[in-house]
C-alpha cells in the first residue's frame, strides 16, 4: 500500500503564515500553496515551493475566491462559470511561474475554502475547475472527493485525479465532510485520527459519523497546517501508517525527480 500526504501551505502574507510551513514540509509529500487571492503572494508562493523543492515535496496550485478579507470563506459566485473557470486558471498560472522561478513545477490543483465546498454541492464549479485544468494543463492532477461531483467531473473530462481523505474531519453519510458547525466534527486527538485513517487505508473505504463505510480509492490524505496540534497530529498520522508499511510518497513522483 501507498499514499500521499498532503497540507495547504503558504497561506500568510508576506513574512507571515498561518502554520509552520517549513516543519510541516519534512512531514507531508505534497503541498498545496495558496496563490494569491484568498492568501499568499510572489514570495511566499515562490518561497514555498523552494523549500517545497529541497526536501522532495511535490507542489500544487490552491485556488480560491479572491477573498483576501475572509480568507475563502465567503461564497463569490460572479456573474458566470466562465468568470470561475478563468478566476481558477489565473492561479493555476500565476502557481506555476513561481515554482518555475523555485525550479520546481507544479503537479495538482485543490480548490480551498468555500470555492473547495461549492465544487463538492454543485457540479458546474467543479467542471469550471476541472475546465481551468484542462485548459491551462491538461496532466495537472485534479484533487476530488470520493463519490462526490468532483470525481465525476474529473472523469467526464478525461483528467487525472487522486482521491482524498481528510483526517481530522468527520463525515456524512453522502460523503461530504461534516459542518464543522457540529459537534464532533473535528477531531482533536493525534492518536484517534491517525488510527481511524490507517483504517480508512487498510480498508479502502471513508468512514462516516453514522458508521456508514463508503467504497473509495484513497490516493492522498490531508492534515491541516494551521493550529497547535497540527505538527503533532501530522507526525503521528505519517508515524502509524509507516508503522503498518504503508508508504508514504507523492502521488506524481516524476516532478520531485526532474
Amino acid at each position: 500500500m501507498q499514499v500521499d500526504i498532503n497540507c495547504d501551505m503558504g497561506e500568510g502574507y508576506g513574512r507571515w503564515t498561518l502554520g509552520d510551513d517549513a516543519a510541516m514540509l519534512d512531514i507531508v509529500t505534497s503541498a498545496n500553496i495558496a496563490c494569491g487571492y484568498h492568501a499568499g503572494d510572489p514570495n511566499i508562493m515562490v518561497e514555498t515551493a523552494r523549500l517545497a523543492k529541497e526536501r522532495g515535496v511535490a507542489i500544487g496550485a490552491h485556488p480560491g475566491f479572491n477573498d483576501l478579507w475572509g480568507f475563502g470563506r465567503r461564497v463569490i459566485r460572479g456573474d458566470s462559470m466562465a468568470e470561475i473557470e478563468r478566476m481558477v486558471a489565473y492561479q493555476i498560472g500565476a502557481m506555476q511561474a513561481c515554482a518555475a522561478l523555485a525550479g520546481h513545477k507544479v503537479t495538482h490543483v485543490k480548490a480551498h475554502g468555500s470555492l473547495g465546498n461549492l465544487t463538492n454541492e454543485e457540479p458546474e464549479f467543479a467542471r469550471a475547475i476541472g475546465r481551468a485544468i484542462k485548459g491551462v494543463d491538461r496532466s495537472l492532477v485534479y484533487i476530488t472527493m470520493p463519490g462526490l461531483p468532483t470525481e465525476r467531473v474529473a472523469e467526464e473530462l478525461g483528467l487525472d485525479q487522486a482521491a482524498e481523505i481528510f483526517a481530522d474531519r468527520a463525515y456524512e453519510d453522502d460523503g461530504q465532510l461534516m459542518s464543522r458547525k457540529k459537534p464532533g466534527s473535528v477531531l482533536h486527538d493525534a492518536d484517534e485520527a491517525a488510527e481511524r485513517v490507517l483504517a480508512m487505508v487498510k480498508e479502502g473505504a471513508i468512514f462516516c459519523a453514522s458508521g456508514k463505510r463508503i467504497p473509495a480509492k484513497i490516493e492522498t490524505i490531508c492534515v491541516h497546517g494551521d493550529g497547535p496540534t497540527a505538527i503533532a497530529m501530522a507526525q503521528r498520522v505519517r508515524a502509524v501508517l509507516e508503522q503498518a508499511k504503508v508508504e508514504i510518497r507523492p502521488f506524481r513522483t516524476a516532478a520531485i525527480a526532474s
